[in-house]
This record gives C-alpha cells, structure tokens and sequence, in this order.
C-alpha cells in the first residue's frame, strides 16, 4: 500500500478507513470528504468503496419511507461522483462508476405529459419532478457520464466515457454517445462482443 499512496496517501487512506467504520460500518472504504444529504432516506449497501468528494443526496418529493437512493452490495462509485433523487434511484450489486458521473432522477420543472411548466418562469420556482432509475448488477459507467430521469440500464451493461443516457439500455450491451446508443451486444454463445 505505502509504495502505490506514498507516505502522506497511506496516511490519509487509513483515516478514511477509520472514519468509515465509525461512520459507516456496513461500507468497505469511504474516502473524505464525503457529502451524504437526508441520510435516512439512503441505503447504502454493503460492501460499497467510494472516491474523494462524492455527493450523495435524497431530496424526496413525496412522503415515503422507504429509500430514495439504494445501493446493492460491493458498488464502487470514484472521485466526484454525484447521486441525487427525488424518488428513486437503485444500483445492482457489483456496480463500477468512473469519477464525475451524475447520476439524478430529479428535474426542476415538468416538460413532458399533461401539465408542463413555462420558460417564462423561473427554473428554482418550478416544483421538482422525479422518474426513477434503475441500474442493474454488474454495470460499469464510465467517466463523466450523466444517468438522466427515467433510465433503466441493464444487467452487465457498458457505459462510455463522456455518455448521455437519456433512455433504457438493456442488459449486456455497450452505449456510447450523447445521446447514448447501443452499439455493441454481448454473444454468449460466441463469448464475445458483436458490433450491431
């Protein structure tokens, strides 16, 4: 460890790691500064590793009691990473997020169905929106992804670096892009990746 961090590195390591088990028992390795808002409203899991300066915040927009944000066992989630929801968002067990992922359910304001909020109005002043995200075991999110309102990813899927994913990607694919789209999907039979 002392030849990877450094001296001042392994320090800072083992006071994380000791914060983390006052702090957060159930956790593997939570680096500070760490920012976690309504923590009763936040599951995080088992086993979960986080970066330096991670952002983890339930905001909920309707009376519940059960958890905005749940993490799944052995996520690991970089620097930067910023999750927010305002009804639901889940992560399967086994999730890798790279550093500066966004990852939020909530809008402010509606722009899509029945009643839909003017630009004449202030953005703050609009109420908040929420649709909830799903995503599944096994995923890897590459860096600085955005994970918008509404998404499910499946199972083993693959996130591009640099991706907007502004709709479903099902299980066992890759999607790259702004907005993201599927190009690649797992053959099991093959045991390879098949361009589509």
């Amino acid at each position: 460890m002392f030849e990877r961090y450094g001296f001042l590195g392994t320090l800072s390591l083992v006071k994380s790691y000791i914060l983390t088990k006052l702090f957060y028992g159930r956790c593997r390795l939570v680096r500070f500064p760490f920012d976690i808002r309504n923590r009763r409203y936040i599951n995080l899991g088992v086993g979960l590793t986080t970066g330096f300066g991670c952002r983890i915040e339930a905001h909920p927009i309707e009376k519940q009691h059960n958890d905005c944000i749940l993490f799944g066992k052995n996520v690991q989630i970089n620097d930067y990473v910023h999750i927010a929801s305002g009804k639901s968002v889940t992560l399967g067990d086994n999730v890798l997020i790279a550093s500066k992922v966004y990852i939020s359910d909530i809008n402010h304001g509606s722009y899509k169905g029945a009643v839909q909020d003017s630009p004449n109005s202030a953005p703050d002043s609009r109420a908040l929106s929420a649709d909830p995200i799903i995503i599944g075991s096994n995923v890897w999110i590459g860096e600085s992804c955005c994970i918008l309102p509404g998404v499910k990813i499946g199972e083993g899927a693959v996130i591009g670096a640099m991706s907007v994913v502004t709709k479903d990607i099902p299980p066992y694919c890759i999607a790259v892009g702004s907005p993201a789209k599927v190009i690649k999907k797992y053959d099991f039979d093959t045991q390879s990746w098949t361009l589509i």
